[in-house]
């Protein structure tokens, strides 16, 4: 049975990055060694492991199953060292990185909210990024991020464990065009009955729970667009005349403009907010204090009529309004 002393990193390396591109020539051009030195060190690490770790299809490196449970040791080890690296770099340089995913359908106001403690702290340096909760979860676990934001849980999987923290939640709101909306209101779902709608797109958290709403009311919107990104949807909101399902906190700045106001709530629609880590992640103070942080919630400004009353939650204070518009 191998050691860990005999146990030889550099091939280790090699085959992670053999593995992660899937093709020999690539990864050889990569690393600036010859094909064959590459293929040579690669199977003096299947001969010390004592399995085969590729078999061949065409052109290109198919995993054994071997292959796949090695590779998930090496994404960890390797994972962890960019991270070392990267935290060695920040400290040496008197800064903090803090890297930060955050689904796509998830409001950019709630971002930039939960955000906003570090925004004035000239020793922090943040990286953003946005995609679908899966390919970004594929980069927390390979520790290429520190956490991700979602408005949905992850499912529990022993292969790859997760933590994932409640941050809060928000009531959802049916806004509209004040010119229009200002002195009525609407029970929800009953008064959307073939009223022109634009709705969260159907990967949305947002969308069954309002789809199951409105089944069992009997209820049928005309429904005139679905959109996935929270910013597209508030511009659909602010200029397209129709109502709009969404978050308060999405459109905050509009409803305390009184360009928007809130037709009407459904108490029964939450979205939740999730902080989602690994369990081996190097604790950084400035992230925890972030999760820890509860929630305060600023009301929304009234709106008259049966319809009043959403409150737009954040994470924090909310941000002063500048002039122009922003991407939400």
């Amino acid at each position: 049975m191998t050691s860990l002393e005999q146990l030889n990193f550099h091939h280790l390396f090699y085959f992670w990055r053999v593995a992660r591109l899937g093709h020999l020539t690539q990864a050889a051009s990569e690393l600036h060694v010859s094909q064959s030195a590459l293929s040579a060190q690669i199977r003096q690490l299947e001969q010390r492991l004592g399995e085969d770790l590729f078999t061949r299809q065409g052109r290109r490196l198919q995993l054994t199953d071997t292959g796949q449970l090695v590779l998930a040791y090496a994404e960890n080890i390797f994972g962890l060292g960019q991270e070392m690296l990267g935290r060695l770099q920040g400290q040496s340089q008197g800064i903090t990185r803090l890297r930060v995913g955050s689904v796509s359908t998830l409001s950019r106001n709630y971002q930039e909210n939960w955000l906003l403690p570090l925004l004035a702290d000239p020793s922090v340096v943040l990286t953003l990024e946005s995609g679908l909760l899966e390919g970004l979860i594929e980069r927390l676990v390979q520790h290429q991020l520190d956490v991700v934001l979602a408005n949905e849980t992850v499912p529990t999987d022993p292969s790859r464990p997760l933590h994932c923290r409640f941050l809060g939640s928000q009531s959802i709101s049916v806004v509209g065009p004040a010119q229009r909306w200002q002195a009525h209101g609407l029970r929800i779902p009953e008064g959307l009955d073939g009223v022109e709608v634009a709705l969260p797109g159907p990967r949305h958290a947002l969308r069954t729970q309002f789809d199951a709403l409105c089944a069992s009311a009997g209820v049928s919107p005309r429904v005139r667009a679905e959109v996935d990104d929270m910013a597209m949807l508030r511009l659909i909101a602010r200029d397209s005349g129709w109502l709009t399902v969404l978050p308060g906190v999405v459109v905050q700045d509009e409803l305390r403009a009184g360009s928007l106001v809130i037709v009407g709530h459904a108490p029964q629609l939450q979205e939740r907010f999730y902080a989602i880590t690994t369990p081996h992640r190097h604790r950084t103070e400035l992230l925890e204090r972030l999760i820890a942080r509860s929630p305060e919630m600023p009301e929304a400004p009234p709106s008259p009529g049966p319809g009043e009353s959403d409150a737009v939650v954040s994470p924090g204070p909310a941000p002063a309004d500048t002039p122009g518009p922003r991407s939400r």
